[in-house]
């Protein structure tokens, strides 16, 4: 599995909320700014190509639907942002949110609930 582009985690993202549908489906979902229409059925056709993707032909459209869920892709490339930025560490992870103020006393003490309630 690779990395994607961001136009490519944008199309994913699309097609990830839909579940399966046309290019006009997924740019229904998209926030703005909008891709054009062309650009976008090139990404989609760039995925499918990479395997991120199925597609079916239904009449004279083509469906697609995700080949790989989005919760596949997470586990793979956060593992590598952790890896690769934050000396595989979570904790330098959260305590980097932290000195960034991206992330509040309230979020960390939900977080520590959730790590709790796992044991």
């Amino acid at each position: 599995m690779e990395k994607l582009t961001q136009q490519e985690e944008d199309a994913m993202q699309a097609v990830w909320k839909t579940g399966e549908g046309s290019i006009k489906s997924f740019m229904a979902v998209m926030s703005p700014p909008l891709p054009p229409y062309t650009t976008l059925a090139s990404t989609v056709k760039n995925l499918e190509k990479k395997g991120y993707l199925l597609s079916r032909l239904i009449g004279n459209a083509y469906l697609y639907a995700p080949a790989i869920s989005e919760e596949a892709y997470k586990q793979k490339f956060m593992g590598s942002v952790v890896k690769d930025y934050f000396e595989n560490s979570y904790k330098e992870l959260v305590s980097f949110f932290v000195e960034k103020n991206k992330i509040s006393a309230d979020e960390l003490k939900e977080i520590i609930g959730l790590i709790e309630g796992k044991k």
